[in-house]
């Protein structure tokens, strides 16, 4: 039974992924709405899917410049776009020269050219331009330490957009006086544009001082480089009003949250999003009732240990010590899988736990509880072989759940 259950809930997720396939969300979206240039059309993809929506879009126009920025596991070389691979979550040399080269050809751009940007999650770590001031390692530490206190991926943004040059609308202010349209894959719950890659082409979420005062509410700004600190204390300069952008939204936490409740048939989906601490979603998670339950969302972890692993691995691990404190018994199945196919800096998009994972981990001569004080929950669940392994899936929406108990 156990077999079965498990097998199901991956059918599901894989049928969440699945509706996110960055292909087909261009495809329909110009098929629906063709692209019309008169000059120059640059087709610029950033993000963890900017190959397959890259790939997409060739195949709707001719005659185009593109460029792909995205990350190792999904960069390959094609005949149809550079490629530049980069580094995610914390920033690298191959961004930065991504970034530079962009906005070069950006530059180049006169009133009858036109962008059409391809937009996914990763793309804020993924084209990283520091203003004058601030080197690529001073923005990279501040990555880490955002990463590492607990942020969620909005106020990360917020902070992002105000130490670059291309977020927060810096691309269409770079860009003018050509036409931007964008093309976006969302992967931030609640589908605010201004926090998807940092907002490229939109406004930016807040300020430098709201910035400032995030920092210091994590209690991480006193460890930020000086370079980082100077620059967020000085008053921002006047801008004219940003250039007008089309943003449209081709995919969604939603949309594949929806298709997985059409692949499990019935099925309860949990009304709000799954957000916040790993720690109390898990308690979220063990209010459900019998039969299927799906989640979608995205959840933080705050790193006190050394180990490895990501938000969807901990709280597959702690929703197995919970069942196990509430005498949940043998008959339930937990999936919690990020839908790029990565969960953290390792290879496993998350976790798939079941009645027997502790026994499994605890027979392997490791210590859960241990595991988890250490942030550790990749080894934990690798000793169970209950590491959930999709390989690198070329979309990203954010995380998909599945509970399954009888």
């Amino acid at each position: 039974m156990g077999g079965v259950m498990r097998e199901k809930a991956q059918q599901i997720f894989r049928a969440g992924v699945a509706a996110a396939d960055p292909y087909q969300a261009v495809d329909r979206a110009l098929r629906a709405d063709p692209v019309q240039c008169a000059g120059k059309l640059l087709v610029l993809a950033v993000g963890k899917a900017a190959m397959r929506m890259a790939q997409a879009a060739v195949a709707h126009v001719s005659g185009a410049e593109v460029i792909v920025i995205t990350n190792y596991e999904n960069a390959k070389e094609v005949d149809f776009a550079e490629v530049f691979a980069a580094g995610h979550p914390v920033p690298d040399d191959g961004g930065a020269r991504a970034a530079r080269h962009v906005i070069t050809k950006l530059q180049a751009l006169g009133r009858a050219d036109q962008v059409l940007a391809l937009i996914s999650g990763g793309g804020s770590a993924l084209l990283p331009a520091p203003p004058a001031g601030i080197s690529l390692q001073d923005k990279a530490e501040v990555n880490r330490l955002l990463l590492a206190c607990g942020a969620e991926i909005g106020e990360m943004n917020l902070i992002r957009q105000q130490i670059s040059d291309l977020k927060g609308g810096g691309l269409l202010r770079i860009a003018a006086p050509a036409k931007v349209r964008a093309l976006i894959l969302s992967d931030v719950v609640g589908d605010d544009l201004r926090r998807i890659a940092s907002g490229p082409t939109v406004a930016p979420v807040g300020t430098r001082e709201q910035a400032v005062d995030l920092l210091k509410s994590y209690a991480v700004w006193d460890d930020l480089p000086a370079s980082v600190q100077s620059h967020l204390s000085t008053p921002a300069p006047d801008l004219p009003p940003l250039p007008q952008a089309e943003n449209q939204l081709v995919g969604s936490n939603p949309i594949s949250v929806a298709a997985m409740k059409q692949a499990a048939g019935a099925a309860t989906v949990h009304p709000e999003p799954l957000t916040g601490d790993v720690t109390q979603a898990a308690k979220i998670v063990m209010k459900s009732g019998t039969g299927i339950t799906l989640f979608g969302g995205e959840t933080t972890v705050k790193l006190t240990g050394t180990g490895l692993g990501g938000r969807n691995q901990e709280l597959a691990l702690r929703v197995a010590l919970l069942a196990e404190q509430q005498g949940w018994g043998d008959e339930w199945v937990f999936l919690s899988g990020g839908t790029d196919g990565r969960d953290g800096p390792c290879d496993a998009a998350g976790g798939i736990v079941d009645g027997g994972t502790l026994k499994r981990i605890r027979e392997a001569g490791v210590s859960p509880v241990d595991m988890l004080a250490n942030n550790d929950s990749y080894h934990a669940l690798q000793a169970a072989s209950d590491l959930l392994m999709t390989g690198a899936t070329g979309t990203n929406v954010a995380d998909l759940q599945v509970l399954i108990r009888r």
